[in-house]
């Protein structure tokens, strides 16, 4: 099957399986893929239950609602993906940006060839800033990254990957059972510290959303960047 015909088909099967289980499915779903990753961003995602908490500013409530969802979830996407459309996806990661009503899913796909491999490979206009930023960011956080890659997978999406970012209490926290607890904090953290425009001034390009996930389990994170390309 085309690339093409296989992103339309995750789209559509993404926003059935979303409408199926929150009650509202997004207006839109843009699938891309381009090893050793598969993206799914969503936008006018919000239920109307949801709407009225992120008003109330109990946004964590909502976040925290949606990663009980997520774990029953991710193993059916995995499941659908390896059989309707050939992608055999390890791992699944994903964040929200509710005051823009906005998702994003990140599959990494299983591939003889290690993911720093292909990461080594890619290159973009000013990428060295750009992790430059992200060491600060993360230093400001918790510490600096053992490890940071980047990969542009399209005009639109902008995956960082770091690895080697936990500290020693937030190993303390995983271990003791409050991973959902710390996971919900760092969200709030980092968001505040990835400021839109210090990328939008790096890489000449309006941000739409950022968003960023952890493994804990791998001492990993993401950071995705979604640029609004300018018009020519």
């Amino acid at each position: 099957m085309e690339k093409n015909s296989v992103q339309a088909e995750v789209a559509s099967y993404t926003g059935k399986l979303f409408r199926d289980n929150f009650g509202k499915g997004p207006s839109s779903v843009y699938v891309s893929i381009e090893h050793p990753f598969i993206t799914i961003y969503l936008s006018d995602f919000l239920a109307p239950m949801e709407k009225v908490l992120v008003g109330q500013k109990n946004i964590m409530k909502v976040e925290e609602t949606r990663d009980l969802l997520m774990k029953e979830l991710i193993p059916e996407i995995k499941a659908t993906l390896r059989v309707t459309a050939d992608i055999n996806v390890e791992n699944i990661y994903y964040d929200w940006s509710l005051n823009n009503r906005s998702g994003i899913l990140v599959g990494v796909v299983k591939e003889e060839r290690k993911e720093e491999e292909f990461l080594s490979l890619a290159d973009y206009p000013k990428k060295d800033k750009v992790h430059d930023e992200i060491i600060k960011v993360s230093e400001q956080a918790e510490k600096v990254p053992e490890r940071v890659d980047s990969l542009l997978l399209n005009s639109r999406t902008l995956v960082v990957d770091r690895k080697g970012i936990l500290v020693r209490i937030e190993k303390e926290l995983i271990n003791s059972g409050f991973s959902e607890q710390l996971r919900l904090s760092k969200r709030q953290l980092e968001k505040r510290l990835l400021d839109p425009s210090v990328f939008e001034a790096i890489l000449e390009t309006k941000i739409q959303d950022i968003f960023v996930d952890w493994d804990f389990a791998l001492d990993k994170s993401y950071i995705i960047l979604i640029l609004k390309p300018n018009k020519k």
